[in-house]
């Protein structure tokens, strides 16, 4: 099956189209996979780091509050206790042990491959022909969204480079890195509500669960292609 993506320029014109690999267009996940997935997302998001006192911990007076007998009052030994201001917090949250949930890399293409494929199928992919811009404008990007008429989430994916660092006690890493040319489009997007830019190769499933529409260069689209195989 071949498909093909409508190709527009930054004003918004279309002015042709680009095929898309049928391994892409095609792909499919098991539901409970996928799902697996984006919750092991979701939790390694959270940093388990809300933490409050008990009792023992709380820095307050010893004295007693009140006597213990003839105000009529119920007796009470010490302010400290959960039931007076700023006393301690019963079965409050504690900073966690480690709770990174480890995600296969197989089953993370295959996740990301498959919310990519239903999103073609839906007709919520683009190709846009370059994010180069002479300057920083909010109205370029404004425009071109206009133009398409996209006013729900848009996700912008372009290209990016692999270059190898130094880190001292590690080994070499492949690291992505923004393009210059990207730089100038993100600064003229940054101020619209519900647009994010990724680079192909650091976009997640969740990234594209959310967008309802995904805007990605011809050159994002075949290192997409090449790293998801």
């Amino acid at each position: 099956m071949t498909t093909t993506l409508k190709k527009y320029n930054i004003e918004g014109k279309e002015i042709g189209t680009v095929k898309v690999d049928p391994a892409l267009v095609d792909a499919e996940a098991h539901g409970q996979s996928i799902k697996d997935y984006i919750v092991a997302i979701r939790k390694n998001a959270r940093q388990w780091s809300a933490s409050t006192k008990t009792r023992s911990e709380v820095d307050h007076t010893t004295k007693k509050p009140r006597p213990q007998k003839g105000s009529g009052n119920a007796r009470q030994g010490t302010l400290v206790a959960p039931q007076f201001r700023g006393g301690g917090i019963v079965f409050g949250p504690k900073p966690k042990f480690d709770q990174h949930v480890r995600i296969n890399k197989k089953e993370r293409k295959a996740a990301i491959r498959a919310l990519i494929s239903e999103r073609i199928r839906n007709g919520d992919v683009l190709v846009l022909e370059t994010t180069k811009v002479e300057q920083p404008k909010t109205k370029v990007v404004a425009g071109f969204l206009k133009a398409l008429q996209l006013k729900k989430r848009v996700l912008f994916i372009g290209e990016g480079i692999e270059k190898e660092i130094e880190v001292e006690g590690m080994e070499n890493t492949q690291v992505s890195l923004h393009t210059a040319k990207h730089e100038l489009f993100i600064k003229s997007m940054r101020n619209i509500q519900k647009t994010e830019f990724r680079l192909a190769k650091n976009i997640s499933g969740y990234d594209v669960m959310v967008a309802n529409h995904l805007i990605l260069t011809e050159e994002a689209l075949k290192e997409i292609v090449e790293w998801l195989r």
